[in-house]
């Protein structure tokens, strides 16, 4: 693809030196010889090589389909994760219907717009010349007409019309009817023309149209206007990345609390100037501001007033930046003050345990977020606790770390059971503070595991213990079901992050 590139801006650069003249006596050579082996068969030649590079070219795009499409990710995101509201969704009607990526519809597109893209940068540049004073009289009247607008803010309507009438409509219309041509253009051709008399010379818009109408047309593909447009394009995407990246340099590091407490400044400066406005806005002259910062943001590209601005920068802005800065930083650190402490807070965990049917001795299960009582969700369900074996394996909640160097018994049990309103429970108001599930006649030992369906031996015989029915609030009979647990604590405190996402 380089080298048939290559080939056809040469042929193109030397056809364009080339006199027309030469051009035609050789059009007219190879016309008359078509098969004697001179320019004709080279023309043929030629055409066979461009066919049989625009086939290779056509190969080596699908064969690059292929490749993109097993490259590039797919969008959609995992079932548990929230999909990015501001990444639109394919699904939605208005991307569903577009097409994918494909290397051939991405060079067809460029090309497409590149050729229309031009009256973009022309009209970039009459506004960069507009502003930058290159003749005064057109910027003069483009503050004549700002000047209006501010002091009379309904004329704003008046500009789109007023545009479409004397930028469009009067432009066309005299491209349709052109004014006469001066005296001094009396040879054309080398011809002799005669012109009007004096009388003539002025525009009159009698008559028929005597020139086409003026529209706009894609430039051709390998012009020299196609490439102007490259070249511009280029140029700019080079200028959004360089905004981009000054943007995101000045802007965020100062709003995304990397530094609390300049983040923090500025919040309260902002929020400060809010409550101002919402104050005294009305008591502002907004004409006569923005009358004078539109006459000085134009006047500022005057080159003599650009000259003076960048020597009392140099002369009295830079030397007393860092000595700004340094006084802003200073306020900062003096009157901005920080909670430095993180937040903590109070973990827990149950340790469970079962009674065991064949030995009646009590068997460490699992360590558990929840205290599985006996009108938990997961009992009724028929679940097994959930939870991990080992105390070593609890985690610290995400966003979190451990802040006590171990857990602690917690030696209230009462209260925790009494927050959760459990029923059908023992508590254990001294010892190892056990809260026990309590045997009932009728239904048996509770719980997800049923000795009579795993081929065990029944319970052990009651043992007699002390102990208060907390259901009941009497002494109880010590009569227990097949669970117990005990409550164990611990403290976290936030994770401090550094650094950006």
């Amino acid at each position: 693809m380089d080298d048939l590139t290559t080939d056809i801006l040469i042929h193109n650069d030397e056809s364009a030196l080339q006199d027309p003249e030469d051009r035609e006596d050789d059009a007219a050579e190879g016309s008359s010889t078509p098969g004697s082996g001179g320019n004709g068969d080279k023309a043929e030649k030629k055409r066979r090589g461009f066919r049989g590079l625009l086939k290779k070219a056509s190969m080596q795009d699908q064969l690059l389909d292929k490749l993109f499409q097993q490259v590039i990710p797919v969008d959609d995101a995992p079932p548990g994760q929230v999909q990015d509201m501001d990444v639109p969704d394919d699904s939605m009607p208005s991307y569903s219907q577009r097409p994918g990526f494909n290397i051939t519809t991405m060079s067809n597109n460029f090309r497409r717009f590149n050729a229309r893209i031009g009256v973009v940068f022309k009209f970039q540049a009459r506004v960069i010349r507009l502003l930058s004073w290159r003749r005064p009289s057109h910027t003069a009247a483009l503050l004549a007409v700002y000047t209006l607008v501010c002091l009379d803010p309904y004329l704003l309507t008046l500009l789109p019309p007023a545009f479409l009438l004397f930028g469009v409509l009067v432009p066309g219309f005299v491209a349709r009817h052109p004014a006469p041509v001066s005296r001094s253009s009396e040879l054309r051709d080398g011809k002799l023309q005669a012109h009007a008399a004096a009388d003539d010379y002025y525009f009159s818009p009698r008559g028929p149209p005597i020139a086409p109408a003026r529209t706009v047309k894609p430039v051709k593909e390998l012009s020299r206007d196609f490439f102007r447009n490259m070249r511009d394009l280029q140029n700019s995407m080079d200028d959004f990345s360089v905004a981009h990246d000054a943007v995101i340099d000045a802007v965020v590091p100062a709003t995304n609390f990397s530094d609390e407490a300049r983040s923090s400044a500025l919040f309260v400066a902002l929020a400060l100037a809010c409550l101002s406005l919402s104050i005294a806005a009305h008591l502002l002259p907004w004409r006569l501001l923005a009358l004078a910062g539109g006459w000085a943001a134009v006047a500022s590209g005057h080159p003599a007033v650009a000259r003076a601005l960048q020597q009392a920068r140099a002369q009295h802005v830079a030397p007393q930046r860092d000595r700004a800065k340094g006084l802003l930083q200073a306020w900062v650190r003096a009157d901005i003050t920080l909670d430095e402490a993180p937040e903590q807070r109070e973990v827990e965990i149950f340790e469970l345990q079962r009674l065991s049917p064949a030995s009646g001795e009590w068997e460490a299960w699992v360590f558990s977020p929840s205290p599985y009582d006996p009108l938990s969700q997961p009992r009724i369900a028929g679940e097994r606790p959930a939870g991990t074996r080992f105390f070593e394996d609890v985690l610290p909640p995400r966003g979190w770390e451990w802040s006590g160097k171990k857990w602690a018994l917690d030696l209230w049990s009462r209260e925790w059971v009494e927050e959760r309103i459990i029923t059908g429970v023992e508590v254990e108001t001294e010892g190892e503070r056990w809260v026990y599930d309590i045997y009932s006649e009728r239904d048996g030992a509770t719980g997800v595991v049923d000795a009579a369906a795993d081929g065990l031996p029944p319970p052990p015989p009651v043992v007699d213990r002390p102990g208060v029915s907390w259901e009941e609030g009497e002494e109880g009979m010590g009569r227990r079901g097949e669970w117990r647990r005990r409550r164990w604590v611990r403290m976290v405190r936030r994770k401090k992050i550094t650094g950006t996402a």
